[in-house]
């Protein structure tokens, strides 16, 4: 597809660089409050599965104490106890998630298509996963909008990983399947101007 192959990087490049540009003051801003809280790390990097499988760190705001992995669950339910105060602010937002244009400017992923997956569960659909990373990651798409309070679905749930892994990601993987269809300029812009309504709600 022609989008796919030729426009749809530029794209990514140019608006995730003047975005990070743009954010830079706020970056700041946020990088210094999660200091003062805590004095640990600003980013939080993990490791996840790429295109054609290929693995790579993502970058967020770090909105958990340090060493949280293992501390508990790779799911993160809206209770959950690791979660920082400021981490709780960044979270609401969707804060946390801007670091992750770097991951665009760098090529790793894009600003529309499947929320990229930790290999553990990966593993589980791994059948499924060959078809969706055909296409790189992205940091927003069709699942990310429908559960965009999956923290708060989570809420209280005393084996958050089990009913992540049997409720929730078989939903996104219908939803990652509906984009790969669906793949446009058109239908990412729709789904970029969607994103940022509902941070502004």
């Amino acid at each position: 597809m022609l989008y796919e192959k030729y426009f749809k990087r530029a794209f990514d490049f140019i608006a995730s660089l003047c975005g990070l540009i743009i954010l830079f003051p706020m970056f700041i801003v946020i990088a210094v409050l999660i200091k003062i809280e805590d004095g640990g790390r600003v980013f939080f990097r993990q490791t996840r599965v790429g295109q054609n499988g290929k693995l790579f760190k993502i970058y967020k705001f770090r909105t958990m104490v340090e060493n949280a992995e293992k501390m508990g669950a790779q799911v993160t339910k809206g209770d959950d106890p690791r979660i920082t105060k400021i981490g709780k602010i960044l979270r609401k937002y969707k804060l946390d998630e801007f670091p992750q244009l770097i991951n665009v400017v760098k090529g790793e992923m894009s600003l529309v298509g499947p929320r990229p997956e930790v290999p553990k569960y990966v593993k589980f659909f791994e059948e499924d996963y060959k078809e969706i990373l055909r296409v790189k990651p992205g940091i927003t798409d069709y699942a990310s909008l429908e559960y965009k309070d999956e923290n708060e679905l989570l809420r209280g749930v005393d084996d958050p990983e089990r009913v992540y892994l049997e409720k929730i990601l078989p939903e996104k993987i219908k939803y990652y399947k509906r984009y790969l269809k669906e793949i446009s300029f058109l239908t990412d812009l729709k789904l970029i101007l969607k994103t940022i309504m509902e941070i502004f709600k």
